[in-house]
C-alpha cells in the first residue's frame, strides 16, 4: 500500500479494501473495518460516522501496517490482538492456537451435559489461550479449575488472560497431558491438536503459516493426541463424571471403540453437521 499524505478515514478504508481483495480475502471490507476499529479504538459501525475524518501520518501509517499484515495473511486476531470466547475477552498472539467456534460449542455441551449438577474440579487439557477453562470457571464458579499446558509460552498467555478477565478459580500447570496430575475430576475437556499432515497442508495460510504446529498437528492421521487422553483419562475421571473432546471428524470411531471403559459415549456433530465431539460419562 502506498504512503501519502493526510486523508480521509473514508479514503484509505477503500484502499485498503482493494489491496485485501487483491490478495484474495473472503472479506477484505469486514476485515479492514475491524482492523480501523482496533486500531482507532472505536466500535465497527461507529466507523461510518467518521468517514470525513483526516487521519494523521502516524495513525495511518500503523493502519496500513496492520493492512499489509492481514495482506500476508496473517490471522485477524493476531493482527488486532484479541478474541470473544463466550462473553470473555481473549488475548490472542502467536504463542496459542486461536479459539474457534466450534471449540465454544464443545464448551456449550459441557455446560448442557452437566445441567444442575454439583462441579467441583475441571480439567482443561491443552489449554492454549486459556479459553475453555476460562469459559468453564466463570460458569461454574464455585468449582476449582485445572488447566494445564506443555508450552510455558502458551500457560504465560492463558495467565495473562485469567487477569484480564479476572478469574480467579483456575490453576495453571505444566503438564504434557496427563503427566503432572494427581486426583480425579468430575469433568475433563480437552481440543486437543487433531489434525493428519494432508489436512494441514490443505488448510488457509492463516493457519498453516502462523499458528502454532504443535496446537495442529497429531500423529497416525490426526489421532495420536486425542487417543492418548482417552486412554488415559479413565485414572482420572470421576464417579458420574463428563469428558467432552474436540475432535476430527474422521476420528469418532476408533475413539468410540477405544473407551469401551466408559458405559456411555457418543458423538455429536458441531453446527455444520459433522461429528466434531466426542462426549462419554462414567
Amino acid at each position: 500500500m502506498a504512503k501519502g499524505y493526510m486523508q480521509s478515514l473514508l479514503n484509505l478504508l477503500r484502499k485498503s479494501e482493494v489491496f485485501l481483495a487483491k490478495k484474495g480475502l473472503a472479506s477484505p471490507r469486514l476485515d479492514a473495518e475491524l482492523i480501523f476499529a482496533n486500531i482507532l479504538g472505536c466500535k465497527r459501525l461507529d466507523l461510518y460516522l467518521r468517514f470525513d475524518h483526516l487521519l494523521d501520518t502516524a495513525m495511518a501509517e500503523s493502519i496500513r501496517s496492520a493492512i499489509i499484515r492481514r495482506g500476508h495473511r496473517e490471522p485477524l486476531q493476531y493482527i488486532t490482538g484479541e478474541t470473544q470466547f463466550f462473553d470473555i475477552k481473549i488475548k490472542t498472539d502467536r504463542r496459542a492456537l486461536i479459539p474457534r467456534p466450534e471449540t465454544e460449542e464443545l464448551v456449550e455441551l459441557v455446560v448442557q451435559e452437566v445441567g444442575n449438577k454439583t462441579v467441583n474440579k475441571i480439567l482443561d487439557l491443552g489449554t492454549g489461550t486459556g479459553a475453555i477453562a476460562l469459559a468453564l470457571a466463570k460458569n461454574f464458579s464455585n468449582a476449582e479449575v485445572i488447566a494445564v499446558d506443555r508450552s510455558l509460552d502458551a500457560l504465560a498467555l492463558a495467565i495473562e488472560n485469567s487477569k484480564i478477565n479476572c478469574i480467579e478459580n483456575v490453576t495453571f500447570l505444566q503438564s504434557d497431558w496427563f503427566s503432572n496430575l494427581e486426583g480425579l475430576f468430575d469433568i475433563i475437556v480437552s481440543n486437543p491438536p487433531y489434525l493428519s499432515e494432508e489436512e494441514l497442508s490443505l488448510s488457509q495460510p492463516e493457519v498453516k503459516d502462523h499458528e502454532p504446529m504443535t496446537a495442529l498437528l497429531s500423529g497416525n492421521q490426526g489421532l495420536d493426541d486425542a487417543m492418548k487422553i482417552l486412554i488415559q483419562a479413565e485414572k482420572f475421571l470421576n464417579n458420574n463424571g463428563l469428558i467432552a473432546l474436540e475432535i476430527g471428524i474422521n476420528h469418532g470411531k476408533a475413539l468410540i471403540n477405544q473407551a469401551r471403559w466408559l458405559p456411555f459415549k457418543e458423538l455429536r456433530n458441531d453446527l455444520c453437521h459433522r461429528p466434531r465431539f466426542f462426549i462419554g460419562k462414567l
